[in-house]
């Protein structure tokens, strides 16, 4: 069984951590590639792309030009500790024993505009790239043309390495 879910908005990098356990996102060199062409965009264009305030694109620029491939626990976070909608405050992730740890790492994706599909122990570093944003890159108009198959190949194989075909898709439309 392989349950999908959203990225969250709301991100929280400073409570503390409940597990130090992490792993890395499987598809940085695709994000990297992103963060290349995110890197061009000046903060109106932002606030315009996104539809955001001013102050929130100026927050994002920042995240793009910081943002770096080399994942450490002291520049990023594990995705299921750091998001934080409705649907994380519900997992009550902080709360999860090794075991739950363990359980949704091979059962739980989070689906991603910058990084593809993340694990829950994946680190990443904050960002705010949500699918349907239409970002001109090296494979077409949008994230969709960028993505392509490549989510739903790494989502296959994670299917293939359980043994199963059992697939929970709780993540929002724009992922679909």
């Amino acid at each position: 069984m392989l349950i999908l879910i959203s990225p969250a908005k709301t991100l929280d990098y400073q409570s503390p951590l409940t597990t130090m356990r992490y792993t890395l996102p499987e598809l940085l060199d695709n994000s990297q590639q992103l963060i290349h062409e995110a890197r061009k965009l000046t903060p109106p264009q932002i606030s315009t792309l996104m539809r955001i305030s001013d102050k929130l694109a100026g927050i994002n620029a920042a995240r793009f030009h910081d943002w770096q491939p080399d994942f450490t626990p002291e520049n990023a976070r594990q995705a299921i500790l750091a998001f934080k909608g409705d649907v994380y405050t519900g997992l009550q992730a902080e709360t999860f024993s090794e075991d739950d740890f363990d359980f949704a790492q091979q059962h739980l994706r989070m689906l991603s505009g910058l990084y593809g599909v993340l694990r829950p122990l994946d680190l990443m570093q904050p960002y705010r790239l949500e699918m349907g944003i239409r970002l001109e890159n090296a494979r077409g108009k949008d994230l969709y043309q960028f993505w392509g198959d490549i989510i739903t190949n790494k989502l296959n194989e994670a299917l293939a390495a359980q043994g199963d075909n059992v697939v929970i898709n709780l993540a929002s439309d724009e992922y679909f």
